[in-house]
This record gives structure tokens, C-alpha cells and sequence, in this order.
């Protein structure tokens, strides 16, 4: 495996490859980013990792400054899972001046759910994986591979409208959300739980079913019954301790308010202690 920090050096590496496949990640790597990496490696002739921390998607009072780096630790997993190239460049490098100019994602999709309680969290998003396909993907001959996980179920939507309508030579690839034994998502910021957190922690994926269940069950009834289903979720959270933002019955095709008979999601995001946890489940 070859780590490399610069963009140039970067290019250099592929230049001799056509079909590249893309994990972009954040660092702090656990089983579900090395399950993108093991779904990546089939499909194209080299694979890349990327390792950055992205300041643009992070709101003032959050954990940008406290995110954990990890490179060596992620460098040695990678190495294990088979990745061929670790792409991890410093701020300096992806951002030499202030990035003036910005991907803004359309409102109806990027300024609800994570997007309302987020401002400005999906612009840092597109911003950044918008460079990051520049920076690897753009000297390809052949087919290009991006792959998300489904936990980010959200941003994975607004990644793949950005694609279509900046006609990008992109795949955008979605692999399902990898769990604990006790079917919490895995997530990076998990780490951030105290051992009581992390027993309770699972409350949010047993609270996002019942929800869903509660919403197969209302049927023909579902848009009339949904508000008072989903308060109830809440109420049954914060009654736990938890801070929820939002426990949500949704359309898959546009995370809108579902009609009857529409293919549904339930997605929620709440924050346990100091640490805020995202998941759902496609119903």
C-alpha cells in the first residue's frame, strides 16, 4: 500500500491505472469503512482511501478540533483490507487558500433532517467530495466507483444528485450499514461513549424499529397517524436521557413527508451524553 499526502503525487500514482475506486472517509476507521474498502477492491483496478478531517463540514461548536486522527492505525487496517493507495492530505494541501467557491446543495433535500439541525453541513459535504473526485478520479479512462454507507443515509442522497446533475463520470456505490453485535450502527463517534453510553446507545436503532413498525402498522393511515407516532418515539427517547433531534417516517425517493403507498425510510439522530448518533432503516 502507498501513502502519499499530495495531489500531485497522487495523480502520479494512478496516472498508470483506469478504473479507480474511491472510499472517502474521515480517518478514525472502523469495520464499516474497511467493508466499503473490501466492497471497493472488485470493482475497479485500484483502490483508494481517503484520510480527511474536512473543517468545511463541521459547524463552529462541534468536534472538529477533538475529531480523533488516527493515520498510522488507519494505515495499518487499510493495509490489512488490501487498499492500494491512502490518500491523506493536509488541510494546507486540499485547501491552500480559503475555498471561496462552493458546492450549495438544493434546500428541498440538503435543508431538512441533518441539513436543518446541520446548517451548512451538506455545502462542506458536497465541497469536499466534490475536490476529492477531482483529485482521484478525474485522469480515469474507465469506469469510476465512489462508495458511501448506507448509515449516512442522507448524504449518500445528496452525493448521488450532485453527480447527476453535474453529469459526473461517477458510480456512486451504497453498502449497507454495518452493526455491533447489539445492532448499533458503527460509527466513528461511537468511541466518544462512556461504557453506561454504550449499552444505552442502542435504544436509538430499537426506537427508529418500533417506529417503523408502528408505521407499516398505521397503514392506508400512515400520513394522518405519522406525527403522533413519531412524537411518541421521541418522548419515548428523551424519557431515557437521550436529546433527539429528529425520529422520522420518510420517502426513500426524496426524504419528503410519505403519501400512502410510498416506499419508506425511518432515519433519527440523537445525542446521548455529549456525543450525537445518527442511524435508520429502509422499511
Amino acid at each position: 500500500m502507498k501513502l502519499v499526502h499530495t495531489i500531485e503525487e497522487l495523480r502520479d500514482t494512478l496516472r498508470p491505472f483506469n478504473s479507480p475506486a474511491l472510499v472517502p472517509t474521515m480517518g478514525n476507521l472502523h469495520a464499516g469503512h474497511l467493508d466499503l474498502v473490501r466492497a471497493a477492491k472488485p470493482l475497479g483496478d485500484v483502490t483508494v482511501a481517503s484520510i480527511f478531517v474536512n473543517r468545511l463540514q463541521f459547524a463552529p461548536h462541534e468536534d472538529f478540533d477533538t475529531y480523533p486522527r488516527t493515520l498510522q492505525a488507519d494505515c495499518d487496517k487499510l493495509t490489512a483490507e488490501g487498499c492500494d493507495v491512502v490518500f491523506a492530505p493536509s488541510e494546507k494541501e486540499l485547501y491552500p487558500e480559503p475555498q471561496g467557491f462552493k458546492v450549495q446543495p438544493p434546500a428541498d433535500l440538503a435543508d431538512i433532517l441533518e441539513g436543518h439541525f446541520r446548517p451548512g453541513f451538506f455545502t462542506g459535504v458536497c465541497t469536499v467530495v466534490m475536490k476529492l473526485f477531482q483529485c482521484v478520479l478525474t485522469q480515469a479512462k474507465g469506469p469510476r466507483y465512489a462508495l458511501f454507507g448506507q448509515k449516512d443515509y442522507q448524504q449518500q442522497m445528496v452525493i448521488r444528485r450532485m453527480v447527476q446533475q453535474f453529469a459526473l463520470p461517477v458510480n456512486i456505490v451504497s453498502v449497507p450499514t454495518q452493526r455491533a453485535a447489539d445492532g448499533l450502527a458503527l460509527s466513528s463517534r461511537n468511541g466518544y461513549l462512556s461504557e453506561t453510553e454504550r449499552t444505552e446507545a442502542v435504544q436509538l436503532s430499537l426506537a427508529l424499529r418500533a417506529l417503523g413498525r408502528d408505521a407499516m402498522a398505521a397503514a392506508d393511515g400512515l400520513v394522518r397517524h405519522l406525527p403522533n407516532l413519531e412524537e411518541r418515539a421521541m418522548q419515548g427517547l428523551a424519557a431515557r436521557g437521550w436529546q433527539p433531534d429528529y425520529l422520522t417516517v420518510r420517502r426513500r425517493a426524496d426524504l419528503q413527508v410519505p403519501q400512502a403507498g410510498d416506499p419508506l425510510v425511518v432515519l433519527g439522530a440523537a445525542r446521548l451524553g455529549k456525543t450525537r448518533l445518527i442511524d435508520n432503516f429502509e422499511i
